[in-house]
C-alpha cells in the first residue's frame, strides 16, 4: 500500500491533510467588499439580465412562428373559399397581431446588438416573412422585396410629456418614440426559400379545385425565385445553400403537375383530374408530416 492511501485503501486528497473548520473559516473571512468580489457580482448581475433577456426573445418567438403559421393556412384556404377578400382582411389582421409581437421583440432589443441575440429570434423573423410573401404575391403575384417588409416593422408611439406649471409650457406636447427592427438578408432568403413550399401547396390544390392556370403561373414564378437562388449557390450561408434543395423539389412537384396537365389533361376528365391532384396533395402532405 502506497504512503498515499490510508488504512482503508482509499488514496487521500491534497485538501484532506486541511482541517475542516480551516476551510470554512477561509470562505467566511472572503470579503465581500472587495473591488474583486463586487465586479464578479456586476458581472453576475450583467449576464442574468442578458440570459432572461434571451428567454423572452426566444418566447416571442415562438408565438410570432405559432401565429405565422396560422396566417399561412388561413390564406391556403383562398383556392376553395369564393370569398377571397375575407380571408385576405382576416390575414391582414393576423398579420398586424405578429407585429404587435415583433414590436415587443424590437423594445426588448432597444440599445443591444441585435446581431447578439439574434438565435432567438430568426426562426420567428423567417416564419413571418413566409407568411407576409404569401399574402403579398396571392394580392400582387409577385415577391415582397426586404425593403417594404422592413417598412412595415417601424414602430411609432405618442410619448406625452409631463405638464408642467410654467406658462410657457404647451400641455398638448407629443414626443414621438420610434423604433425598428430589421430583417436581415439572410431571415429574407430562408422565408422566401420556405414560401416555395407553399406555393408547391397551393398549385396542388388550385389543380384539385379545377383551376388549371394558377399551376403554370406559379410553375414560373418559382423557375424565377430557382434561378435566383442558384446563382447564390455555395458562396451565400450554409443556411441559403441547405434550402436549394428543398427548393429544387418543390419546383419539381409544381413542374410535374404541369407536365400532366399539358400532355394527359385532355385524357382525363376534368371531376376525376381533381380527384387524382388531391389524392397527390394528400400523399405530398403525408411526406412532409403535415397530415
Amino acid at each position: 500500500m502506497s504512503s498515499k492511501e490510508g488504512s482503508g485503501g482509499f488514496r487521500k486528497r491534497k485538501h484532506d491533510n486541511f482541517p475542516h473548520g480551516q476551510r470554512k473559516d477561509e470562505k467566511n473571512n472572503v470579503n465581500s467588499s472587495s473591488s474583486l468580489m463586487v465586479s464578479f457580482k456586476s458581472f453576475q448581475l450583467e449576464l442574468d439580465t442578458r440570459h432572461d433577456k434571451y428567454e423572452r426573445l426566444v418566447k416571442l418567438s415562438r408565438d410570432i412562428t405559432i401565429e405565422s403559421k396560422r396566417t399561412i393556412f388561413l390564406l391556403h384556404r383562398i383556392t376553395s373559399d369564393p370569398n377571397g377578400e375575407e380571408i385576405l382582411n382576416e390575414s391582414e389582421a393576423k398579420l398586424e397581431a405578429v407585429r404587435q409581437k415583433i414590436k415587443q421583440v424590437a423594445q426588448e432589443l432597444i440599445g443591444e446588438d441585435m446581431y447578439q441575440f439574434h438565435r432567438a429570434i430568426s426562426p420567428g423573423l423567417q416564419e413571418y416573412v413566409e407568411a407576409v410573401s404569401f399574402q403579398y404575391f396571392i394580392k400582387t403575384r409577385s415577391l415582397i422585396s426586404v425593403k417594404e417588409i422592413n417598412k412595415q416593422l417601424i414602430f411609432t408611439m405618442e410619448d406625452k410629456e409631463e405638464e408642467t406649471n410654467t406658462p410657457s409650457s404647451n400641455p398638448h406636447d407629443k414626443q414621438l418614440c420610434t423604433w425598428s427592427l430589421k430583417v436581415t438578408p439572410v431571415d429574407y432568403l430562408l422565408g422566401v426559400a420556405d414560401l416555395t413550399g407553399e406555393l408547391m401547396r397551393m398549385c396542388i390544390n388550385s389543380v384539385g379545385n379545377g383551376d388549371i392556370d394558377t399551376p403554370f403561373e406559379l410553375s414560373q414564378f418559382l423557375r424565377q425565385i430557382y434561378d435566383g437562388f442558384s446563382y447564390i449557390g455555395n458562396t451565400g450561408p450554409y443556411e441559403v445553400s441547405k434550402k436549394l434543395y428543398t427548393l429544387k423539389q418543390s419546383l419539381a412537384k409544381v413542374e410535374n403537375a404541369c407536365y400532366t396537365l399539358k400532355v394527359r389533361g385532355s385524357e382525363i376528365p376534368k371531376h376525376m383530374l381533381a380527384d387524382v391532384f388531391s389524392t397527390k396533395a394528400e400523399m405530398i402532405d403525408r411526406e412532409e408530416g403535415l397530415s
